[in-house]
């Protein structure tokens, strides 16, 4: 399906929401063991279609080579048998944990004689769009279906042929549990008109989730006319406090950049406390160098051999490659001011050894995560015990942090009198 009309295109998300809102009626009052069939059904269907998902995603791989992407958003695309398994693995995971449909939050008596639960409900149907990863396909879906809701997928462009493949998986796993196969639906086509009509989508999707870059993020913020779960940059910040321990530092400052320069977690820029770099010297960039590492280095690292002199517009940047600014900076309070400053409220790592100083870092900054002495690279859902995550929502609004299952319900008060009124 391709160069879609704006009339075809709200026709198109008009079915799919329709059939998710009957979906989303008949998920509220599924037992938590039929989701969890499905779940686990969705997760052998992974396994057992293995060779269909590579070759889907070899397509995906040769469209996105063509396209020109960066050697970070290819790895962001391409799937191994490993990251299949990982796939079914986050499915199992999210299957095994707590139903948090029903959950009794708070209950309370009044002396008027009522009796008042606060009590977790499905949020409806959840729209999800997102850029080149296809393992997000089964991560939304694994999420939605655990708490209830239906869900719309529009993936990115590059991955589609993947991203066909897995959801025909967890539509079999829908099949196996006797649940509606529309609980789980994939916008068949590339074309953005598709994405401009889920934005407008009153009335049929409760909620949208972007999980991208600034544009994408930037644009359903701008455009939606339903809710949004924000999941902005990822300009990860990891400061070398004057009290860090050199070799946790160094093993921290590696992981947090390489590891996977292309995901959210990564780190973008390095912050050294003055003392550090005084005690320690250059090893901190000198690791990230060695690694093949390009910093942007500003004023006294500049001068360390193989950095290249940052430009202002370096920081604030989230650069999803091998590439990192760094800085100097003079304590704690000087690294706070710089993280409000050019952060997206993400995720920032403090290494120190000093408790004080980390109370300071932690009640300084306000971004959604915040660590000590651990790399960035865990700001994951699947790190946090949650199974998976459809991203990590920067906003301050309902969910925040990594959004899992039990962030993607809403509550409703059940009342219960006896025969009470009102005088």
């Amino acid at each position: 399906m391709k160069d879609l009309t704006q009339t075809d295109a709200e026709a198109l998300i008009a079915k799919l929401g329709a059939n998710a809102r009957e979906a989303a009626s008949v998920l509220a009052e599924a037992t938590a063991e039929r989701k969890h069939a499905a779940l686990i059904g969705a997760a052998d269907a992974i396994i057992a279609s293995e060779s269909a998902i590579l070759d889907a995603n070899a397509q995906d791989m040769r469209f996105a080579e063509e396209k020109g992407l960066s050697p970070a958003m290819l790895d962001r695309l391409s799937l191994d048998p490993s990251r299949i398994r990982a796939m079914a693995d986050g499915l199992r995971s999210v299957a095994e944990q707590a139903d948090p449909v029903g959950r009794v939050l708070a209950e309370w008596d009044r002396p008027n004689g009522l009796h008042i639960q606060r009590v977790a409900t499905p949020l409806g149907v959840i729209g999800v769009i997102y850029e080149s990863r296809p393992n997000v396909t089964a991560d939304a879906a694994a999420l939605a279906l655990k708490s209830g809701n239906a869900v719309i997928l529009r993936g990115g462009s590059e991955s589609l042929h993947s991203s066909e493949a897995i959801h025909q998986a967890l539509v079999s796993g829908l099949r196996q549990a006797n649940l509606p196969e529309t609980a789980i639906q994939l916008v068949p086509t590339r074309d953005r008109e598709a994405v401009a009509a889920m934005l407008r989508a009153q009335g049929l999707i409760d909620v949208i989730i972007p999980r991208g870059g600034k544009g994408l993020v930037g644009l359903v913020q701008s455009e939606a006319r339903v809710p949004v779960f924000a999941h902005l940059e990822g300009i990860c910040h990891v400061y070398a406090d004057r009290d860090a321990d050199p070799d946790k530092a160094r093993r921290v400052v590696l992981n947090a950049k390489t590891r996977r320069t292309g995901i959210c977690g990564a780190a973008e820029c390095l912050l050294i406390d003055r003392e550090f770099f005084a005690k320690h010297g250059p090893v901190l960039v000198q690791d990230l160098l060695d690694a093949g590492v390009e910093v942007r280095a500003d004023g006294e690292l500049s001068q360390i051999a193989g950095t290249i002199p940052a430009e202002p517009s370096d920081f604030g940047q989230e650069f999803l490659d091998k590439i990192i600014a760094a800085k100097l900076v003079d304590g704690v309070g000087e690294a706070i001011d710089h993280i409000r400053r050019y952060g997206s409220g993400h995720t920032e790592s403090i290494l120190t050894e000093n408790d004080a100083t980390a109370e300071r870092f932690f009640k300084g900054l306000d971004s959604a995560i915040l660590m000590r002495n651990a790399s960035t690279q865990f700001a994951d859902g699947g790190e946090f015990g949650m199974g998976a995550e459809i991203g990590i929502a920067t906003g301050k609004m309902h969910a925040r942090g990594p959004v899992g299952a039990e962030q993607l319900t809403s509550f409703k008060y059940i009342v219960t009198g006896d025969g009470t009124i009102r005088s």
